[in-house]
């Protein structure tokens, strides 16, 4: 399970850095995104994308084993999907006074996501355990290892 958490781990720390750069350089310093009328609602998506994954992080990653927050992290999980499949949908339209989207930045999005739900589907792999007879949230996590003699 360590290596599990050690995987989610990098994946949400590759996610952190990638995002940062994505939003603050290219879209507020280099693009400036929020200066253009046809990118305010593209801005307004990856704000409301921050904050839910901002509700992810805490529901999720910091209080692992609240299965109260869990579930609520879960529904944001989907509001967060709903928000990137709107993003994507007004892109384009939103990056035509620059010629669409840069290939760089494209790349940077897709490294960005699969990161982001990596990270994600990791944490859901540790946290639900499936049973014969149903679903069961992971309430305690032990990181203690057994060291055996070699």
């Amino acid at each position: 399970m360590e290596i599990a958490f050690l995987i989610s781990s990098i994946l949400l720390i590759s996610y952190s850095l990638l995002a940062l750069f994505d939003g603050v350089f290219l879209h507020l310093y280099k693009y400036r995104l929020y200066q253009h009328k046809e990118s305010r609602f593209e801005h307004l998506t990856h704000t409301i994308r921050a904050l839910l994954f901002t509700g992810i992080l805490i529901s999720l990653f910091i209080n692992i084993e609240n299965n109260n927050l869990f579930l609520f992290g879960c529904i944001l999980i989907v509001a967060d999907i709903i928000t990137l499949l709107v993003d994507a949908y007004v892109e384009k339209d939103s990056r035509a006074f620059m010629g669409g989207l840069p290939r760089c930045e494209y790349i940077v999005h897709l490294m960005v996501n699969g990161f982001h739900f990596a990270a994600i589907a990791v944490l859901l792999v540790i946290k639900i355990n499936l049973e014969s007879d149903g679903i069961r949230l992971i309430e305690k996590f032990s990181t203690d290892r057994k060291l055996s003699n070699i």
